[in-house]
């Protein structure tokens, strides 16, 4: 089974949270760290990715934080994966024929096809998810509750 990564999960629990409480005021940091069970300083760095990528918007001042940068049926999963996703390579493959002409291009494939997927589903699923799972109340997230995606 392919699963995202940690920072790939928690980027898309912290958009989804945000489309979820950002509205009249843009959702603080420490709020949102807060509600994911993070310490602040480790979700800023995600938030900043967020923002340089245009899925978040930051806005400064005393009731500043972070709210979406465009409306939540146009944010796919694909696009906030994208935007949060290391550069580096996970590691060198071995250099045989084996790995090159058929493991590589199976798991290349298989990528492509995972990432089509996430192209679908969109931070208003998710939203609309979380609230037939009735883990919203009227102003959001219930405390406690985890995104599982």
């Amino acid at each position: 089974m392919i699963l995202l990564s940690r920072r790939g999960q928690l980027a898309l629990a912290a958009v989804a949270d945000i489309a979820i409480h950002a509205r009249p005021t843009p959702v603080a940091a420490k709020a949102l760290a807060a509600r994911l069970a993070l310490p602040p300083r480790h979700l800023e760095a995600l938030l900043q990715s967020l923002v340089h990528a245009n899925i978040l918007k930051g806005v400064r001042g005393p009731r500043g934080g972070y709210e979406l940068a465009r409306e939540r049926r146009r944010i796919t999963a694909a696009s906030i994966l994208r935007a949060v996703s290391t550069r580096g390579d996970p590691g060198e493959a071995p250099d045989c024929l084996l790995v090159r002409q058929v493991v590589a291009p199976i798991v290349e494939a298989a990528g492509k096809v995972f990432l089509d997927k996430l192209e679908t589903i969109t931070i208003d699923d998710i939203c609309r998810r979380a609230e037939d799972l009735k883990l919203c109340d009227e102003k959001g997230v219930a405390a406690g509750a985890d995104f599982t995606i």
